[in-house]
This record gives C-alpha cells, structure tokens and sequence, in this order.
C-alpha cells in the first residue's frame, strides 16, 4: 500500500535529495575546516620561528646574503624539518636568496602587507602570504626583519607548509583514517535516510488509508455503508486523526442528506400523486355537472338545475381551496415569508375564533368549551399566521368529532412560553399514525378516501407557522376517545429575536 502512494515517493525522494546534500555540505565542511585549523595551529606553533633563526646567524649585512650562514641555516632546516621553506627578503619584499631547488621559485617578490600585519603583533586568526612557488597560492607563513645594528637589513620569509607538505597532505586522502570516517558517516547517513522512510512510511500509510476510504466512498453507490477513519481513544491527535474525524462527519452528513433526499423525493412523488388525485375528483365532478347542465338544459326543472349549480358551486370552492392552501404552503416554505410580529392577546384571539365555529358546532351539536387563565402574558408573533394554526386545529376538530360531541381549548402559561391544546371527542388517532399526522398530503384512513374535501395540508400548514415562530406543535390521542393537538410559542415578555 505504501509503495502506491506517490505522497510517500515524493517525501522518500526529498529526503534522499536532502541527504545528498547534507552529505556532501558535510563532506565539503569537514576539509575545509580541518585545512584550516590544521594552517591556524601550524602557523601558531611555528609563531617565533623567523625571530628565533634570524637571532641564531647574521643572514643579512649591508644589503649582501651571508652566503655561510644560510647555507648552514637551510642544511639545518632541512635535517630537522623538510616541510619547510626559507626565503631572505630585502625591505621591498623582492627574494634575495632561498631554500628551494633551482627552478621552482616562480615569484621574484611577494606582498608586504601580509607579513606586515603578521610581525604586528599577535594574529588571532590565519594570515596567509604568497607562495614564492605559484603564482596563484597563498600559504601560512612565519615572518621577522632582518636587522643589523638597528638598521633593518631584509626580512626572513618562511612558508611553513611547503611544497613536500602538500604532497604530504594530498596523500591522506587514500589514509586508512579518512577511508574510516567517510564510511562511517556514509553509513550514519544511510541509517538516517532508513529511519526517515520508515517514519514517513507510518505517516502516510495513515493518510493513504484515508484516501481509499474517500475515493471509496466517492465512488459508491446510494445505501453503501463506507468504512469510517478509525482514531485511538485516549491518543493524542494529530492532523491527519482531525483530517480522519472531519472525512467521518462529512461522510455522516452527506449520508444522512441522500437519505433525506431520498425521502424528500419519495414524499415529492406521493405529493405530485395526491394533488392530482385531490384536483382530478372536485374538477372531473365539477366537468360532469356543469356538461349536464349543458346537454340537459332544456328538459331539467328549476329543482334540478339549482342542484347540480349548487354541486358545481361547492366543488369549485374546494378547488379554490386546494389551491389556496397549496399556494400558502409554498409562500411559507419560501424565502420571501415575512412575519409581522407583535405583542398581542392569545385568549382573545382564541375567543374570536371559537365564535367563528361556533354556529357550525352548534349545526352538528358540539360544543365549544374555552379554558384560560385571568392573568396570561401577551404573546409574541404574527397574528394573522397564528390564528391560521386556530383555525386550522379547530375545523380539524370538527371534522373527526361526532354529533353531541365536545372540543375543548385550554390556555397555559409558562416562565417563557404560552401553550394552546385543542382537544376532541372524537376517533382518535391510531398509535403507528401519530408520526405522521404533520406530513403534507397526509390523511387517515387512505384506503376508504376519506376527508376528500381535504387536501392533508392543514397540519402541515400549522407546522410550518410554529416552525418559523420558533415554537413546536405536537398531538396526542387516546383511541376511541379523542386526540389532542396543542402548540407553544414564546411571549411578549422573553422576545429573542435572531
């Protein structure tokens, strides 16, 4: 699974390309710092030695070369130390006399301003002169003046890492030392390049996991279950566990929309079903009887013409109905709905819209009864849309309640809410059915078409008006003996409007 993923090939060749050049920086580093101390400790070491040689011979009298002396200087360097090379300057810097070979000596004089500042004083870091032997080469040296009875005569100009020193040195490359230090830092580089892999190995086989559980789930099929990112209890998370639990709710919620799409779908269907059931009956019955009326125009009495007007008449206000309700429906659902709130008298209002029902009640010998407390607090929402959900609860009251039956509406006040409950005497409404009496397009007792003149949207409406007053409705039953439907919403008192 590793070896697939191109984050851990990436990361794998960064890392080589980064040892690469550490080890080589290192390499690189390591000589030149170890030719530079070994110049810096050579050339404090060897600090006097121009001072001490110059004390030993007078090298330099009246301008001229000792010519005994310096024969018996450079025989003596050269027994004691070979690497070494001695040169006699005048004041000018210009090479009077040497210790090399004849022939190797490129340079006819070499710059002041180096030995300079080395007879100065003490130098705390290197000072490099010219090396009579190149044209191009600088090397650590040991100076001091030549002087004779006070008069400064030339100046003894030693290199202290001659020419056999730099063979010397350039054959220590093929050491056994150096051969052993190279390879053990190749392999604390090897091993480190190993520990790398592997601890980005255990990184991205984490997110390697994530990235076939994504494209899993991006490619399945609705109501496959998508193994989820699994995260230690207890562990501390990093940011690929935050990545693994941001890929898990996403996934839940992306699930539960389909499942809700799903449902809103079929619920779609089943609405598209009822409004042409619920339009087709009122508009095919209405057709027929005003076709009647038509055809039988002239053979019907004045008894049989009022009664087929009055049928068409009732039908096409159950049209008219439908229709209004569906489009109050959509005008709540939308963003457009505005509500006009304000601070008014819940029991008034329930009081005028008992007496709005209650010649019909009294047609079908109900009775309306009202239950309200003295002191209730003003409630706080759209008038209008509120005595809509009265209006709506009560006629559904009516509809399920026998003659000589009773519907009561109770009032209740609570710390921040008002509570209405409108109860009935009525059927009841079976246990399984009671989720679903807010559905929209949702009447009881399909199978016998019942409720006709009824769309199922009358809930539905109220359900939507406490939704945007931020209140809740709900509805109990007692079967055979009644249901209850109630609705709370908050009051003038605690408004808190968002």
């Amino acid at each position: 699974m590793i070896g697939r993923s191109a984050l851990y090939r990436r990361m794998a060749s960064l890392l080589f390309v980064l040892i690469l050049l550490l080890g080589g920086s290192f390499f690189w580093l390591l000589n030149h710092t170890s030719s530079s101390y070994q110049q810096e400790v050579m050339q404090k070491l060897n600090l006097d030695l121009a001072k001490n040689l110059v004390a030993s011979d007078s090298l330099l009298a009246n301008g001229k070369v000792n010519q005994q002396a310096l024969e018996h200087l450079f025989h003596l360097l050269m027994v004691i130390n070979p690497s070494i090379e001695v040169y006699l300057l005048d004041r000018d810097g210009r090479i009077l006399a040497y210790s090399a070979p004849a022939g190797k000596v490129k340079r006819r004089q070499v710059d002041m301003e180096p030995l300079k500042r080395f007879m100065a004083g003490r130098p705390e870091q290197v000072i490099l002169g010219d090396d009579p032997r190149s044209l191009e080469k600088q090397k650590v040296f040991s100076a001091a003046p030549i002087r004779r009875d006070g008069v400064l005569q030339g100046y003894l100009y030693v290199i202290l890492g001659g020419e056999a020193y730099a063979g010397i040195a350039s054959g220590l490359s093929n050491s056994y030392t150096l051969r052993a230090a190279m390879w053990l830092l190749l392999t604390a580089l090897v091993a480190g390049l190993a520990a790398g892999l592997l601890g980005f190995g255990h990184i991205t086989r984490r997110v390697v996991r994530l990235s076939e559980m994504m494209q899993s789930f991006s490619s399945s099929k609705d109501g496959e279950k998508v193994p989820r990112y699994l995260v230690k209890a207890g562990g501390r998370q990093d940011e690929i566990d935050i990545l693994g639990i941001c890929f898990n709710d996403m996934a839940e919620r992306i699930e539960q929309q389909l499942t809700e799409l799903v449902s809103k779908d079929a619920q779609r269907r089943e609405m598209i079903a009822n409004i042409s059931h619920d339009l087709r009956t009122p508009l095919t019955s209405l057709h027929g009887y005003l076709e009647t009326l038509i055809l039988k125009n002239g053979t019907l009495d004045a008894e049989q013409r009022q009664k087929y007007l009055s049928i068409a008449a009732k039908q096409s206000s159950q049209l008219i109905r439908l229709v209004s309700e569906l489009f109050e429906l959509a005008k709540l659902d939308s963003c457009q709905a505005r509500l006009n709130k304000e601070a008014f008298s819940l029991a008034e209002l329930a009081q005028d819209v008992i007496n709005k029902f209650r010649l019909k009640a009294e047609e079908r010998q109900i009775r309306l009864v009202m239950d309200c407390p003295k002191s209730l607090p003003p409630a706080w929402g759209d008038i209008g849309l509120i005595q809509r959900v009265l209006d709506n609860l009560i006629e559904n009251a009516l509809e399920h309640t026998p003659h000589g039956g009773r519907i009561h509406l109770s009032i209740a006040a609570g710390t921040k809410h008002v509570s209405v409950e409108i109860s009935d005497t009525g059927e009841g409404i079976p246990e399984e059915e009671l989720p679903h009496v807010f559905e929209r397009f949702y009447r009881l007792d399909k199978s016998r078409g019942k409720g006709a003149r009824h769309a199922g949207l009358g809930l539905a409406i109220a359900k939507r008006i406490l939704e945007l007053h931020r209140g809740r409705i709900w509805a109990v039953s007692r079967p055979e003996k009644g249901a209850t439907f109630g609705f709370e919403m908050g009051t003038g008192q605690f408004v808190t409007e968002s």
